[in-house]
């Protein structure tokens, strides 16, 4: 099973190493947490080329700030160190599945075509 907790200071070097990462951001008390977990771990034994991370969110607070959670669970799926898509709430397993397919397909090469397309007007609108 390809799950691992992740902490702050194994972010960067995590998502510099694994070309996909889902993060499951969680807390302990969390019941809505507790009833994905199953969806969560059923995923990670399946796709053995995707890294599956848990943050907990109590232990974990700057991370949890870094991607703005404000509920829990909350669902990031990131690509070559960029977030593809970001979910509050757990979703059912067959969406969750749906996502991790749009992922697996998704044309990357054109995706940071547009990132840096973006991030150019966003610069010159900027300046103006």
């Amino acid at each position: 099973m390809n799950v691992m907790n992740l902490t702050t200071e194994k972010f960067e070097e995590t998502i510099k190493q694994n070309d996909i990462v889902i993060l499951d951001f969680w807390a302990e008390w969390c019941g809505p947490c507790k009833q994905f977990a199953p969806v969560f771990e059923a995923a990670a034994e399946k796709y053995d080329n995707i890294l599956f991370a848990k943050v907990n969110v109590e232990e974990q607070e700057a991370l949890a700030g870094l991607f703005q959670v404000r509920s829990i669970p909350t669902l990031v799926f990131m690509r070559e160190e960029i977030v593809l898509y970001s979910n509050p709430g757990a979703l059912p397993a067959n969406s969750f599945e749906e996502v991790i397919q749009q992922v697996l397909e998704l044309d990357m090469k054109q995706v940071h075509k547009d990132k840096a397309k973006a991030e150019a007007e966003a610069a010159a609108e900027e300046k103006a």
